[in-house]
């Protein structure tokens, strides 16, 4: 007999979070790992700004520990506003702006303010947790298989015959998993398709809103612009709702602070709905936040040492996967454009191991490079790619300078085992 819901027993666990558990397994057993698995930054060598760590410090020192408002403390919300009107050139007013514990409540919120049972919901694979809020929400899902010589990001001819019926498109740029980014001409013809749609259901049937996640958009390579649907097509205000917040450009993580931005109706539902989740950031972080996002100098400053680091990461990993495959190894290697993420191929199906075993599967890949290169990666069928897959995530975030030489240096050596 169940004892469970039928929504809680058939909800698959993260696959991030398994392959962790082999991860920390051989770790404790002594073996140094490369772990470059977490979308997440180790503050041992990514700190969050020592501004933002003050402002912290002494709001809690003041007190700022009770309730705050549902959607936000005015001070933060009207920081938001100014941040984003400087440097995203879009405006919003108060009953626009919800801030919530991160971004991921704001994505659950969203899709529980928009979809009904059976909706459909349209999002690229590889892309984070969306087939996750769809079986939450019991939503329809229609999932676009992407191309690698599309950096993995959905193109306007592939999303063009899905909308048609569907109430919620979910964009990420740049995209986690893959670090890739949106152009202006790609996004501007996806706008152009959704206004299209919902100028045909116009007064007739719900319209199709995007969820727009850019929760990354502050970390870009020297070079890559940020586009939004907004500065491209002022009309998709009325069906975009941005996810956003201070988790990955401040290297924040764990301070939970994030915001959405979209139409009062949509976002009014949002608080109601986590208004009873009680899913608001903590007061003494959003009365810090309002501080810092006003402090411009700081910002910036922070912002160009943290993208230094990671250019530094990205650069290493990038030079020596090329490197490799200039060896003729069968790996390759997508041009890093932002967030923290690499997105790396290993070839390696058909392979033969030297206990004369054949490398059949993503698994079989995965514990390859995990048993014979210490290096632990995502395959993107945890961003609900097939299986069979050989594509993967390599997030830079816990990755110290110094190690990438010896990094590549067992990379290589384990492939050499191969025939």
């Amino acid at each position: 007999m169940q004892n469970v819901s039928n929504k809680a027993a058939n909800l698959i666990g993260s696959e991030i979070i398994k392959l962790g558990n082999e991860i920390n397994q051989k770790i404790k057993e002594g073996q140094q790992i490369y772990n470059l698995t977490i979308g997440d930054f180790n503050p041992k060598v990514f700190n969050i700004p020592s501004v933002l760590k003050e402002y912290i410090i002494a709001a809690y020192l003041n007190d700022e520990t009770n309730y705050p408002p549902a959607d936000g403390i005015f001070e933060l919300k009207k920081a938001i506003q100014r941040f984003i009107s400087k440097f995203e050139h879009i405006d919003f007013t108060d009953d626009e702006i919800m801030v919530a514990g991160g971004g991921r409540p704001l994505i659950y919120a969203i899709y529980q303010t928009i979809i009904d049972k059976n909706d459909k919901v349209v999002y690229p694979v590889p892309s984070w947790n969306n087939n996750h809020y769809c079986h939450l929400t019991e939503a329809q899902k229609v999932e676009i298989e992407t191309k690698a010589e599309n950096g993995f990001m959905p193109t306007p001819e592939e999303i063009a015959p899905h909308l048609n019926d569907a109430v919620l498109l979910a964009l990420c740029s740049p995209l986690n998993p893959t670090g890739t980014t949106f152009k202006e001409d790609q996004l501007a013809q996806i706008c152009d398709l959704v206004l299209a749609e919902n100028k045909k259901r116009e007064g007739i049937k719900k319209p199709l809103y995007v969820l727009y996640d850019q929760i990354y958009w502050m970390l870009r390579t020297n070079g890559i612009e940020h586009y939004n649907p907004i500065t491209l097509r002022p009309e998709m205000k009325k069906y975009t709702i941005f996810v956003d917040g201070i988790s990955k450009s401040l290297a924040a993580t764990g301070v939970r602070v994030g915001w959405s931005l979209g139409p009062a109706e949509v976002i009014g539902k949002m608080k109601s709905i986590l208004g009873h989740v009680g899913a608001w950031a903590p007061k003494a972080e959003q009365v810090a936040t309002a501080q810092f996002l006003t402090n411009e100098n700081a910002l910036q400053l922070f912002l160009a040492e943290l993208k230094q680091k990671i250019d530094l990461r990205f650069n290493g990993l990038f030079n020596g996967f090329n490197t490799l495959k200039e060896k003729g190894y069968p790996v390759q290697i997508i041009a890093p454009e932002g967030a923290i993420y690499l997105t790396a191929q290993f070839a390696l199906m058909g392979k033969i191991l030297p206990n004369g075993n054949v490398i059949e599967t993503t698994e079989d890949i995965t514990s390859f490079l995990l048993n014979n290169a210490q290096l632990a990666v995502v395959p993107f069928t945890a961003f609900g790619c097939p299986s069979g897959t050989d594509w993967y995530r390599i997030s830079v975030g816990t990755l110290k300078e110094n190690d990438i030489p010896e990094l590549l240096t067992k990379l290589e050596s384990a492939l050499k085992l191969l025939k």
